[in-house]
């Protein structure tokens, strides 16, 4: 149980929520356009990753949170394949935003990943708090591509290591 603010907070796996209520707090986080969104293009054709994907539950047992985890690759101009996982969307129901739920959701998600094996995390999100909180950073990013619009100050790397990132490349599904 993670301590929220004054409310207790239950994260549980997200595979033990009913995929409606998902969607609907989806719909209710960002609106129901959100499937033109981006990132939805980036990871398009895959299902989320249920080890890195959460829900937070209110005192009341109240769905009012999710996080979920992608399988996703850079693919180099010269077709090669970087996976990485993409992480988001954070999404909180209104009236509970700004009380700590999708940062105890993001903490849950990545003290989930493997540190034998971390792929990069990538991100399209404020670096300011992504960068302060988790590590993630526009650096290295900057000849990286996506399949639609975006702010490319807000594309974010999360990496042991970024000099092993390709320069270059379009961001994508990782469909194996």
């Amino acid at each position: 149980m993670t301590q929220i603010h004054s409310e207790a907070a239950t994260i549980i796996p997200l595979d033990n929520v009913d995929p409606a209520l998902v969607e609907a707090l989806l719909d209710a986080a960002f609106e129901p356009e959100r499937h033109k969104r981006t990132a939805y293009k980036v990871r398009e054709g895959t299902d989320w990753l249920p080890a890195l994907s959460f829900a937070a539950l209110d005192a009341s047992e109240m769905l009012v949170g999710t996080i979920q985890c992608w399988p996703v690759a850079l693919n180099t101009p010269e077709g090669r394949p970087f996976p990485m996982i993409m992480v988001g969307p954070v999404a909180v129901m209104p009236g509970h935003q700004g009380m700590g739920y999708g940062q105890a959701l993001m903490s849950t998600s990545m003290a989930s990943i493997d540190d034998r094996a971390p792929l990069p995390q990538v991100m399209i999100g404020d670096p300011e708090y992504y960068g302060r909180f988790w590590g993630f950073s526009n650096e290295g990013t900057e000849g990286w591509e996506l399949p639609g619009p975006f702010e490319r100050r807000r594309l974010l790397v999360r990496c042991a290591n970024i000099a092993v990132l390709p320069e270059r490349g379009m961001l994508g599904p990782w469909l194996r």
